[in-house]
C-alpha cells in the first residue's frame, strides 16, 4: 500500500497561493466561524465543498452545510459542541463509499474523519486486539497486521479505500462472512462522542457487577444510557426474538439484539460498543475503535461450479454450506455477457462455459481443511459427478485464484457502465434470506421483476443468503422512481414472507430506512425511537437514517421539517427534475454516450480514492483530498453542467485551477475507474472551451508549442543553454512565466535526432533485406533534449533485422491537447495521418520511443478525427518502440547479451491506461537483464504540469511514492520509457528502457 505522504500539499495551501477566493455560503456563515474558532482541523462551507459532499456512492445527494477535518477526537468533541450550540445536524463520513445514501444529508455539518484521523494507535498480538482511528482504510489496517499474521475479518469490496470507522457505522461485512460474520463481532470497545459533546467508552460492563453499579449511581448522560438501554432491552426481549432474523448478515435497524449477551465467562454483559456498529453515527460520532482479530489462512483454494440455470445454483447453495466453505459467492450469465463485452474484463470470463448460466464460487483455506485438493474433490463429487453442476474451475496457485476474484468482483462496475440513462441502480440489493430459501425467494423476485416490466443480473454473498440484485430503471423519468418504491415495497413484503433483513451489508441510509417500521413491527420501532432519543435528544446526529419522526407524539420537528428524505425517493442525485445539458464539443463523445453521459458514469463508489492503484489517481494520493480526485472532479463537472452551479462558473479562473487543474492527465481512470470515466479527455474539452472563451496565458502557450521552443533551443545550444543556467533565471521564470524556480530547464542538444539520422545516410538495412519496416517518429525530447534514446532505438531495432526510416512528420500533438488547444491537437493530428496513413498501407509500422505520443495516436487520434478511417488505421499500427519489439518479436533476431544487472521498471501511465506499459519489461528480460516491474502510478511530471510553480509541491509528493517503490526494488538501475518520468527521477539517472537493449546488443 502507498498512502498519501504525511507531509504532502494540503489543499487549502494550494487554493490560497493561486489568490482564489472561497467564500462561505452565507447560510452558515456564523457556523463556520464558530468551528473556525474551535477546531484546529480546517472549516470548509464554500459551494464547491458542498457539492462535492453531498454525494457518495449511493443514488442520493442532498448539499450539506460544510465540512470540518477533524484532527483527533478532541476535534471531534469541540465540532460537535458548537454544532450543538447552533442546533446543526452533524453527518460523519469515512471514504463516501456507502451504497444506501448514509453519508448524505441536507444542512449537515460534515465531519470527515478520513483526512487526519488515520492511524493504527496499537496492535496487541497476543491477544488479537488492534486499536484504530476511524478514519484508517481497511486494507491498510491489514497491511499492518499483516506482520502478525492477522487481519481484521469483515472484508467489504471497497477494502482499499474504506475506512474501518465506515464499516463500523454500516456493520459491513464482504464475501468472507460465510465463516467470520460481520462487523458487530469484532468490535470490542469504542470511544464516541455524544450529540452534547460528551464523551463515552463504550465496553463490556457485567450486568449488576461492580463497574454497573458504579456507572449508573450517577445521574449524567453515560448512566441514563446504560438505564434506558437495559430496560429497553429487558422490555421487548420477546420482541427482539420474534423480529430480528436468524441470519449471518443482518444489518438494518438498531442492533438492540447484541448489546446484551453472556460473555465467555458465562456473566451477563452490557456493552453499548455494539450498538455503534450499524448506526449509521446517528447515536455518536466513533472517534476510536479497539477491534479483536482473526488469523490469515495460509493457504486456499477456489472451485468455481457452472450451473445450466440459476435456481439450479441457488438449489446447491445449502448443500455447498455444509462442506464448511469460507466463501460461497454466486454469479449470472449478465455478468459473464457483460464481461466478455469488455475489453478490460474479457480473459477473466474466457474459461467460463458459453452455455453457465450462473456459477458457484466456492473458496476453502487451510485453517478449515487440511488438504485443499481433498475439499475440492468432495465438492466435485457432491455437484459435478452427481450432475447438479456440469463443469468446474479449480484455481490454487494466488494468480489464478485472483483471475476468479476479478472476474467475482467486476460485476458492479461491469453493470453501472451500461449505455444509457437506464442503469442497475442499488437500492434493493443486499436483501438477505436464510440460503435454504434462497432459490424460493429468487423466484419470487424474478416475479417482481416480470411485473414491473424490468430485469436484474444476480450475483454476491450466495452463501450468507445475500444477493446483490439491481433492478434496471430510469430514475430521471417520474415513472422510473415510482417504479423503484414498489419494486421496494414488493421486495420488503417478499423478504418478510421468508424471514430476512433488508439489508444484509449495505445498511439503511436513505434507501431503506422508511421500510424500518413495516420490518420491525410498532413495539421495536418505538424501541428504536426511544433509543435514538436516550443518545441524541434533539435527533440532530444524521437525522433521517435508521430511524425517523414519524408521529405527533415524537418530541421536535419530523425529520422531514428538517429536509431529511425518510422517503426513498427524496433527494436523488438523478431525479426527474434533473437535466443536462450537453455542449457541442471538439472531440468525439459519441463511444461515451456523449460528453454529460461520461460525467455521469462517475456513481461515486470512491475508487480513485484507492491508495494500492497502479495508476489511479496519483493527484489523490499526493493529496489526500476529495477535490484532487476523479469523483470529485466530476461531481464538480456534473453540477456544471446540471445548473447546480451558475451557467458560466465551468469557465470560471476558479474552476479551471480548483478543479481541473488538479488533474495531471495520466488517463489513469479510463482503466482503472470502474465505470471508465476519462476526466483526462474531459479536463482537455472544458480546457479548450476555456480557453476560446477566456484566452491562454503565455505559460500555456509556450507548452503547448514546446516543439518550436526547442527547436530553436537545439539550434542556439550551447548558448541557449549557458542562458538557461545563468543565476536567477529560476526565479525569473517563476515570476514571468509560472514555471517552477526548483526545476531545471532541459539541456539542449546541438544536432537533433533528426539531423543526425540524416548524417547517417538514412536507412541501413535495404529495402530487400529487411524483415519489416519502421517509421520511427521522435517526440520533442528524443528529437532535441536526449537524441541517444533515438540513436538506441535505431540500433535495436536494425539489429533485429528492420528498415528504419524517420519520416518527416509533425509532432504528435500531446502537449497541446494536454494543455486544452484541440483546434492545434487537431491539426498536427490530420498532418500526421496524412503523411504516415499511406505508409501504413504500404505495410510500414509506426513507431514511437515516447510513450504518451504513441498513446496519443493509439487513442485520442481517435476522437479528434472520429469520420477518419485513416486514423483509425494508423492507431492499428502505432507502437512504443518496446511494445513494437515484444508484439512483433524482432528482438528475437538478436542475440543479446546483457550485463548482469536488476533494472527497476517503471511503467507510463498512458501505456498502462491502455494495457501497453508490460512490453517494456518483458523485452528485458528476454535480454537477459532481472527486471523489478513497479508497482507504480504516475511519477508526478506529467508533461508540463510538474513544471508549473503551483504544482511543483504536488508533483514532488506524487513522486516521492515512485522513489519509494524504486527504493524497495534494491536495483541496480531505474529504467522508465517517459522522458517526464526521467526528468523526475534525474537524481536517480534512469534511462530509456530501448538504450539497456542497445547495450546488451553484442559487438556493440
Amino acid at each position: 500500500m502507498s498512502s498519501p505522504p504525511a507531509d504532502g500539499p494540503d489543499f487549502e495551501s494550494y487554493r490560497d497561493s493561486l489568490g482564489i477566493d472561497a467564500p462561505d455560503d452565507p447560510d452558515h456563515a456564523a457556523l463556520a466561524d464558530d468551528l473556525r474558532r474551535a477546531c484546529e482541523g480546517e472549516v470548509r462551507f464554500d459551494e464547491y465543498s458542498q457539492i462535492l459532499y453531498a454525494t457518495d456512492g449511493s443514488i442520493y445527494e442532498a448539499r450539506p452545510a460544510g465540512v470540518v477535518f477533524p484532527t483527533d477526537g478532541a476535534d471531534v468533541q469541540a465540532a460537535v459542541e458548537v454544532a450543538a450550540d447552533r442546533g446543526a445536524p452533524v453527518l460523519p463520513r469515512g471514504a463516501g463509499s456507502s451504497l444506501a445514501g448514509q453519508t448524505v444529508g441536507p444542512g449537515c455539518v460534515v465531519l470527515d474523519l478520513s483526512r487526519h484521523m488515520d492511524a493504527v494507535l496499537d496492535v496487541n498480538p497476543d491477544a488479537r486486539r488492534a486499536t484504530v482511528q476511524p478514519g484508517v482504510v481497511q486494507d491498510d489496517l491489514d497491511v499492518v497486521l499483516e506482520e502478525y499474521g492477522l487481519k481484521f475479518a469483515p472484508d467489504p469490496a471497497s477494502s482499499n479505500r474504506a475506512t474501518v470507522g465506515g464499516g463500523i457505522g454500516n456493520n459491513s461485512t464482504g464475501a468472507h462472512s460465510v465463516r467470520y460474520g460481520i462487523t458487530d463481532a469484532y468490535v470490542e470497545e469504542v470511544e464516541a462522542v455524544l450529540a452534547d459533546g460528551s464523551r463515552i467508552r463504550a465496553r463490556e460492563i457485567e450486568l449488576d457487577g461492580a463497574a454497573w453499579d458504579d456507572i449508573v449511581a450517577g445521574d449524567d448522560r453515560e448512566a441514563r444510557l446504560y438505564r434506558t438501554v437495559r430496560a429497553i432491552v429487558e422490555e421487548n426481549e420477546d420482541e427482539i426474538e420474534e423480529r430480528y432474523p436468524n441470519l449471518k448478515r443482518s444489518v438494518s435497524g438498531y442492533n438492540i439484539h447484541e448489546c446484551v449477551y453472556v460473555n465467555e465467562s458465562g456473566n451477563k454483559c452490557v456493552n453499548l460498543s455494539k450498538l455503534f456498529v450499524g448506526a449509521e453515527g446517528t447515536l455518536g460520532v466513533v472517534t476510536e475503535a479497539t477491534l479483536s482479530l482473526v488469523s490469515k489462512p495460509d493457504d486456499t483454494a477456489l472451485a468455481l461450479y457452472c450451473f445450466s440455470d440459476l435456481l439450479s445454483a441457488m438449489e446447491a447453495v445449502p448443500v455447498a454450506l455444509d462442506y464448511d466453505p469460507s466463501a460461497v459467492e454466486l454469479m449470472d450469465d449478465e455478468v459473464f455477457r457483460l464481461a466478455r463485452e469488455s475489453a478490460e474484463y474479457a480473459e477473466y470470463a474466457d474459461p467460463i462455459p458459453d452455455d453457465a448460466a450462473a456459477a458457484l464460487m466456492l473458496e476453502f483455506d487451510s485453517e478449515v481443511h487440511d488438504d485443499l485438493a481433498d475439499a475440492v474433490a468432495e465438492t466435485n463429487a457432491e455437484f459435478v459427478h452427481a450432475g447438479a453442476a456440469f463443469d468446474v474451475l479449480e484455481a490454487y496457485d494466488d494468480d489464478a485464484q485472483a483471475k476468479l476474484w476479478k472476474l467475482r468482483k467486476a460485476a458492479i462496475p461491469l453493470l453501472m457502465s451500461m449505455e444509457g440513462d437506464p442503469k442497475p441502480y442499488p437500492f434493493i440489493e443486499d436483501a438477505s434470506v436464510p440460503p435454504e430459501e434462497l432459490a424460493e425467494y429468487v423466484q419470487g423476485f424474478e416475479g417482481v421483476l416480470e411485473a414491473h416490466d424490468t430485469s436484474a443480473a444476480y450475483f454476491a454473498h450466495a452463501g450468507s443468503g445475500t444477493l446483490h440484485v439491481r433492478p434496471v430503471l430510469n430514475l430521471k423519468e417520474a415513472a422510473g422512481v415510482e417504479k423503484m418504491q414498489s419494486i421496494a415495497e414488493d421486495v420488503t413484503s417478499l423478504v418478510l414472507d421468508h424471514r430476512g433483513s433488508f439489508s444484509g451489508e449495505h445498511g439503511d441510509g436513505l434507501a431503506r430506512t422508511q421500510f424500518n417500521p413495516k420490518l420491525y413491527g410498532p413495539e421495536l420501532w418505538s424501541a428504536f425511537k426511544r433509543l435514538k432519543t436516550a443518545f441524541d435528544p434533539d435527533w440532530r446526529m444524521n437525522p433521517g437514517k435508521v430511524v425517523f419522526r414519524d408521529a405527533p407524539d415524537d418530541v421536535g420537528p419530523t425529520d422531514s421539517d428538517r429536509g431529511v428524505g425518510t422517503d426513498m425517493r427524496e433527494n436523488l442525485r438523478y431525479g426527474p427534475t434533473y437535466s443536462s445539458l450537453e455542449p457541442a464539443t471538439a472531440q468525439d463523445f459519441s463511444a461515451e454516450g456523449g460528453f454529460s453521459h461520461l460525467v455521469e458514469l462517475c456513481n461515486g463508489c470512491g475508487t480513485c480514492r484507492q491508495t494500492d492503484s497502479e495508476v489511479m489517481c496519483p493527484s489523490y494520493r499526493g493529496m489526500n483530498d476529495e477535490m484532487a480526485t476523479t469523483r470529485g472532479r466530476a461531481n464538480m463537472l456534473r453540477a456544471a453542467i446540471s445548473g447546480e452551479l451558475p451557467p458560466d462558473e465551468i469557465h470560471s479562473e476558479r474552476f479551471q485551477k480548483e478543479v481541473l487543474d488538479l488533474c495531471l492527465g495520466c488517463k489513469g481512470c479510463q482503466s482503472d475507474c470502474p465505470t471508465g470515466v476519462d476526466l483526462a479527455k474531459l479536463k482537455a474539452e472544458v480546457k479548450h472551451r476555456y480557453h476560446e472563451e477566456e484566452g491562454a496565458g503565455l505559460r500555456e502557450r509556450l507548452f503547448a508549442d514546446v516543439d518550436r521552443l526547442a527547436r530553436v533551443g537545439s539550434k542556439l545550444a550551447p548558448v541557449s543553454n549557458w542562458l538557461a543556467d545563468l543565476p536567477g533565471a529560476g526565479v525569473v521564470a517563476e515570476k514571468t512565466l509560472g514555471i517552477a524556480r526548483e526545476r531545471d530547464f532541459p539541456s539542449f542538444a546541438n544536432q537533433s535526432f533528426e539531423s543526425w539520422f540524416a548524417a547517417r545516410g538514412g536507412p541501413r538495412i535495404s529495402a530487400s533485406e529487411a524483415a519489416d519496416r519502421v517509421l520511427l517518429v521522435p517526440d520533442t525530447y528524443t528529437n532535441y533534449v536526449y537524441p541517444a534514446t533515438g540513436r538506441a532505438a535505431v540500433q535495436v531495432l536494425e539489429a533485429a533485422g528492420v528498415r528504419v526510416e524517420v519520416p518527416d512528420a509533425d509532432p504528435s500533438g500531446r502537449p497541446a491537447y494536454s494543455e486544452g488547444f484541440l483546434d492545434v491537437a487537431r491539426e498536427r493530428a490530420a498532418s500526421n495521418v496524412e503523411t504516415l496513413a499511406p505508409r501504413v498501407r504500404d505495410g510500414w509500422s509506426v513507431v514511437y520511443p515516447e510513450p504518451s505520443d504513441a498513446a496519443m495516436v493509439q487513442d485520442e487520434y481517435r476522437d479528434l478525427l472520429s469520420e477518419s478511417p485513416e486514423a483509425d488505421l494508423l492507431a492499428e499500427n502505432a507502437y512504443g518502440v518496446c511494445e513494437y519489439l515484444d508484439l512483433t518479436r524482432r528482438d528475437d533476431a538478436v542475440d543479446f547479451d546483457a550485463p548482469d544487472a536488476r533494472l527497476a521498471y517503471h511503467g507510463h501511465c498512458n501505456q498502462k491506461a491502455l494495457g501497453t506499459a508490460d512490453h517494456a519489461a518483458a523485452v528485458l528480460a528476454r535480454a537477459g537483464y532481472e527486471v523489478a516491474a513497479l508497482d507504480s502510478g504516475c511519477c508526478g511530471m506529467a508533461g508540463s504540469f510538474g513544471y508549473h510553480a503551483e504544482h511543483y509541491d504536488l508533483s514532488q509528493s506524487i513522486g516521492a511514492i515512485l522513489r519509494d517503490r524504486i527504493s524497495e526494488a534494491d536495483a541496480d538501475e531505474v529504467v522508465a520509457p517517459g522522458a517526464s518520468c526521467r526528468s523526475q527521477l534525474e537524481s536517480e539517472r534512469p534511462t530509456h528502457p530501448v538504450e539497456k537493449l542497445a547495450a546488451a546488443l553484442p559487438h556493440r
